[in-house]
Formats: C-alpha cells, structure tokens, sequence
C-alpha cells in the first residue's frame, strides 16, 4: 500500500520543526529517513502513525487522506515501533504482542485461536519464541525492542513505520531485523540513524536537515562524501561494500565534525525551480541543502516513559 507525505508541517511548542515536507513510500517499498538529531525524523513519523497532528499538510494512505480513517480503521493498515520504547509494567511478552490485534476486536473481547496464531508467529520472526511469559518489565532493553517490533507485526498492517528500530540491538539482531524488513517486502518508512544500515536495506533515502527534506533517492545517488559534510559535519569516504555491493561509508573518526578536502565541491542545487532528478519532488526539493531561518533545529520532543499505545490511539485532542 503506497503512503505519501504531501506538503507537510510540524509545530511544537510554536517551533517549526518539519517544513513543507514532500515524499512517497511506494507500495512495497522501504524508505527510510536519515539526518541528524533534531532534523524531524520522529516528528514526521508521529504524523504518519497519528500521535501529532500536522501543522499544515497531509499524509495519503492509497490516496485517501489518513485524517478520514477512523483510529481503528487506520490502525490495520498502520503499524507502529514508535522510539519511546514503554516502561515497567506488570504485563508479560505474549500479552504486550498481543495489544497488536486490538484495532481487530471489539471491547472486552478476548483473543481466538488466530490470534494465538499471528502472536506466536511474530514472536518467532524476531526470536522472542522462548519466552511469551516472562514479565515486560523484566527484558533487557533489546528484547522490549524485539517484542514491540513484534506487536507491530501481529497487527498484519500494510504499512510498517518503524523509528530507530536497531536501538539497543546487538549486532546479531541488528542483521536479523533488516533481514526481517527485506523479506517482507511491505511498505515501510523507516528512521535510521546508522546510515551504512539505511544503505543497506532501504530502497530511497530522504534526508531531512533542520526539518526540511533536503536529498532524496537511492542510497547510492544520496550518500556522497559532500552531502555528508554538509549535512552530518563528518569527513568520510563512499566505497563499495566488498560482500554486498551496498554503499559503505567509512568515516575520519580523527575529525568527526571536520570540513571536505579543500577543492572538494559541495552539493549543488538542482536546476532552477525543478526537483532533483529522478526524485518525485516538487520544486525546490532535492540534494542541495536548504536550512531556511525560519526553521529552528530543536530536539525532538518524546513521549513521558510507558508502553506507547497502538498505532489506533492519537494522542492530540481534537480542536
């Protein structure tokens, strides 16, 4: 199902921290959101799996604007692994996962045997089979990061919109869950701030840079040594990954918020009022770094600690 963010804005506390942000996540397709803290990243996913309301703007799903979905309707087709990874609470793995079937069943309904089914089968995907009845509060920061990617997954959404979901992950898992992502082949939107990952299993990559997109393509056209100084403040060099062929940045750790080599030319603006190539955007959108003043860089604002609620559940009131 393909999901598309139309000309949107974001404002906490009366800051603007995403600005008139376009880009499409198509059926399929894994799209991940790369930039530095406090560029927007989570406050445009929050848009997208209705915790925040826009500013201005909208958010399509299959092109029917997700404000007229009613929170349980928008809740099958929309599942959540939001970044505020919830707190301690007195319920086990296998009933956190199972919160996942709610936009499903009724009030006081209890789970049926499919339920049962697609529970287990999403605790299996991401290796949390062996202990549906240990407590929540008792899992080490990445198993609660396994077990609300799998509460995710046993909504069967169409569209995955996952933030940092390689948090706390050892390594192992961390390539477990990309594999995870790849063999699904659902639509994703993905925030990632590992970009050898976002290169790796993403599609495109949009790249925000004080809350306006600022490049978007394959990670390939994205990922240059010159857009990482512009906008990361890091030197580094783009080389091919020997096993993969994926892009693979090796940065100057002796000078991590150095400048590029002297003669090194920056990025460029795409041509007079036209999108970069290739990329879908409207104009003024693409690999040159637009970082207007109306825009405040701030640090995304998170949610108090607590399991975070389904995807189904929006957390502004209703003007």
């Amino acid at each position: 199902m393909r999901i598309a963010v139309e000309d949107l804005s974001v404002s906490l506390a009366g800051r603007t921290v995403v600005a008139g942000v376009h880009l499409v996540a198509k059926e399929g397709e894994i799209a991940g959101l790369v930039g530095p803290n406090g560029s927007g990243k989570s406050s445009l996913l929050r848009t997208v799996y209705r915790h925040l309301r826009p500013s201005a703007g909208r958010v399509l799903l299959a092109g029917r604007e997700l404000s007229e979905l009613s929170p349980a309707q928008s809740a099958r087709h929309i599942g959540a692994l939001p970044q505020e990874r919830g707190g301690d609470f007195e319920l086990t793995v296998r009933e956190v996962v199972a919160m996942g079937r709610t936009p499903y069943k009724r009030a006081f309904a209890k789970d049926d045997a499919e339920d049962h089914r697609l529970v287990a089968e999403a605790l299996t995907r991401v290796g949390m089979a062996h202990a549906p009845d240990r407590g929540f509060a008792q899992l080490s920061g990445g198993e609660r990061q396994r077990v609300l990617l799998a509460r995710a997954l046993a909504q069967q959404p169409d569209v995955l919109v996952l933030d940092e979901p390689t948090n706390h992950l050892d390594v192992r898992h961390q390539v477990e869950l990309l594999a995870l992502l790849r063999e699904q082949r659902r639509t994703t939107l993905v925030a990632l701030h590992d970009l050898n990952a976002a290169a790796s299993v993403c599609d495109r990559l949009h790249v925000l840079h004080r809350g306006r997109l600022v490049a978007s393509g394959e990670p390939r056209e994205v990922l240059t040594a010159e857009l990482l100084a512009e906008v990361f403040g890091v030197r580094a060099a783009v080389i091919e990954h020997p096993l993969t062929g994926d892009p693979l940045i090796a940065f100057d750790h002796r000078a991590p918020v150095g400048a590029p080599d002297p003669g090194v030319p920056g990025p460029v603006a795409p041509p007079s009022g036209r999108g970069a190539a290739g990329t879908g955007e409207p104009a003024g959108v693409g690999a040159g770094v637009i970082a207007p003043p109306s825009v405040v860089p701030v640090t995304e604002v998170t949610v108090p600690a607590g399991l975070p609620a389904p995807a189904s559940v929006e957390r502004q009131e209703v003007s």
